[in-house]
């Protein structure tokens, strides 16, 4: 009982009735209120993680480049991975994995 009393009289104080109000409205009332701030936070997380991911693949894809441009067994190379490609004396076979069979 004794706590009771005590927080009715704090609560009729006008500043602590106003600063309550004034948190609850902040709080989960407002149109930008915590919860909407955790799930900006949530997707800024992930546009983050994806734009590590495609700066990596920018980085990948200048090197591969580069290789290709500088280096000319890099470019036989990626032509018969890629393309298939074969020289005159040469077969190709291209051997792909085995699809499991239904039952």
């Amino acid at each position: 009982m004794h706590v009771a009393v005590k927080l009715v009289n704090i609560l009729r104080n006008k500043y602590m009735a106003a600063l309550t109000g004034f948190v609850i409205l902040m709080l989960f009332i407002d149109h930008n209120d915590i919860f909407v701030q955790l799930d900006r936070r949530r997707q800024l997380n992930e546009l983050l993680a994806s734009k590590r991911f495609y700066e990596q693949q920018i980085a990948q894809t200048k090197k591969n480049l580069s290789d290709l441009q500088n280096n000319s067994a890099a470019l036989e190379r990626y032509a018969r991975e890629k393309y298939l490609l074969k020289k005159d004396n040469e077969d190709v076979f291209v051997v792909t994995p085995a699809k499991p069979q239904k039952k």
